[in-house]
């Protein structure tokens, strides 16, 4: 066994700060971006479609991307991710027309299908690779989603004060602005601080996960070895209903969140009837979204025990997540402060319920899916949550603003709670030791092979 491979408290150390690197710019970025391209001039169906376009992007590339990361390796596919992230958010921070947001979308959606992936499936192949196939994987999962979350938090606030901060005393904003003959905006700037940091995110992926040794890849093994490393991550959905119940409740999540990245900002803005102080009032929002992620994160393996196995506690998460999507529909066409604490509350139920759910859907599909497939089966996750998330996005810009397209996440995530109804009779709540397709003893030491896998943290 490879010396340098950590122990399990280590690895977790690292996956967890993985995930918070790789999520602290995109954090910075949700507050400012619609405002930002608003700013621009860019009207709401044109942001729609740049976002559809980064899906998309990311729909088309997760499977082969994730046969590349289980081919090739998850830290360099990992690394390379973390470059196409930089480039993406440079372009679309300093983006004036049309076609160099496009370019950064699409560079952001090939980014986030390499990232699919990678780190948790480099974190479940060392754990198993010190304990064996039957090794306790929930906690890591748990605290790399708390990672993230925390990240986004942080990145959030960093995203939407700074802007604000720019603008006050002698407006350094306005002269950043003048200088670069209106490329750098005060909205811009927490884009660009994201490019500095996903430096930092691109040298640790680099020092800090070394992988199992495996053969050295060629390009003709590269090649030849994605198209049957994708059937074998496609196979488990197609045999086992627990997979299929977990790929459809991401796509569900995908509406969910698709919809709050699309109507909150808007719906901050008009609250307080300023571009820039409404990505203040969002980026606090979003903060208090993702510490309730974080926190139901971290009860995940909780809610598991007290709900009686992982199954129910995807079921309660969901449905959780459901009444505050339908929660924010409810006080759509209202304002006040009672429908406002209304709203509030139902934002932060959508993020406490995903969050509690997220680690036990992912404890189920690692315990059906093997290592040299691991990174695939994420990507189809992924998958289904980006092509839901774009179907639901195209949904929202073609409705009228007010509580239906609130109602178009929240009837979707309701839906994906309702699956997981089907598999509380008739089985046991145990959950199996180890992958179903791997045969016993087959992870004491991994069997060197030419992949690795891609990261995802959501």
């Amino acid at each position: 066994m490879n010396p340098r491979i950590p122990d399990p408290r280590t690895a977790r150390r690292r996956y967890a700060t993985v995930c918070a690197l790789f999520w602290l710019p995109v954090g910075a970025a949700i507050a400012p971006k619609v405002l930002l391209l608003t700013e621009r001039g860019f009207a709401l169906a044109t942001i729609t479609a740049f976002v559809a376009a980064h899906s998309l992007t990311a729909a088309a590339l997760e499977l082969p991307t994730g046969g590349l990361s289980d081919v090739l390796g998850r830290r360099p596919v990992l690394a390379a991710a973390g470059v196409l992230d930089l480039a993406a958010l440079a372009l679309i921070g300093l983006g004036t027309t049309a076609l160099p947001v496009a370019l950064g979308s699409v560079l952001l959606g090939a980014g986030r299908a390499l990232s699919t992936g990678p780190a948790e499936a480099w974190y479940v192949d060392t754990v198993q690779a010190k304990e064996g196939p039957g090794a306790e994987l929930r906690t890591g999962l748990a605290r790399g989603s708390a990672a993230s979350s925390a990240a986004l938090a942080v990145g959030t606030l960093i995203g939407g004060g700074l802007p604000w901060l720019l603008g006050l005393g002698p407006n350094p904003g306005a002269w950043l602005a003048e200088a670069t003959a209106g490329y750098v905006v005060p909205l811009a700037v927490p884009m660009l601080l994201g490019v500095l940091i996903e430096l930092g995110f691109i040298a640790y992926v680099l020092l800090a996960l070394p992988e199992p040794p495996h053969p050295r890849a060629t390009l003709s093994g590269v090649l030849r070895g994605i198209p049957a490393t994708v059937l074998d991550g496609l196979r488990p959905a197609g045999r086992d209903a627990t997979v299929r119940r977990v790929l459809l409740s991401a796509g569900a999540a995908g509406a969910a969140l698709f919809t709050l990245e699309l109507l909150t900002p808007g719906r901050a803005a008009a609250l307080t009837g300023a571009p820039e102080s409404g990505a203040v009032v969002f980026a606090g929002l979003a903060c208090a979204g993702y510490v309730c992620s974080g926190v139901g994160s971290h009860l995940a393996p909780l809610t598991a025990r007290r709900a009686g196995g992982g199954e129910r506690a995807v079921l309660v998460g969901l449905a959780a997540g459901a009444l505050g999507l339908l929660l924010l529909g409810a006080t759509a066409a209202f304002t006040g402060p009672a429908a406002t604490l209304l709203a509030v509350a139902g934002y932060g139920l959508v993020y406490l319920g995903l969050g509690a759910a997220g680690p036990n859907e992912n404890e189920l599909l690692h315990r059906r899916v093997g290592r040299e497939g691991r990174a695939t089966a994420l990507s189809v996750q992924s998958l289904a949550l980006q092509l839901t998330g774009a179907a639901a996005g195209l949904t929202i810009g073609a409705l009228p603003a007010g509580p239906l397209p609130w109602l178009v996440g929240g009837i979707t995530l309701l839906a994906g709670a309702l699956l997981w109804t089907g598999s509380m009779g008739g089985r046991s709540q145990k959950e199996p030791a180890g992958p179903r397709n791997e045969p016993a003893g087959s992870q004491k030491e991994p069997a060197p092979h030419p992949g690795s896998a891609k990261a995802r943290a959501e």
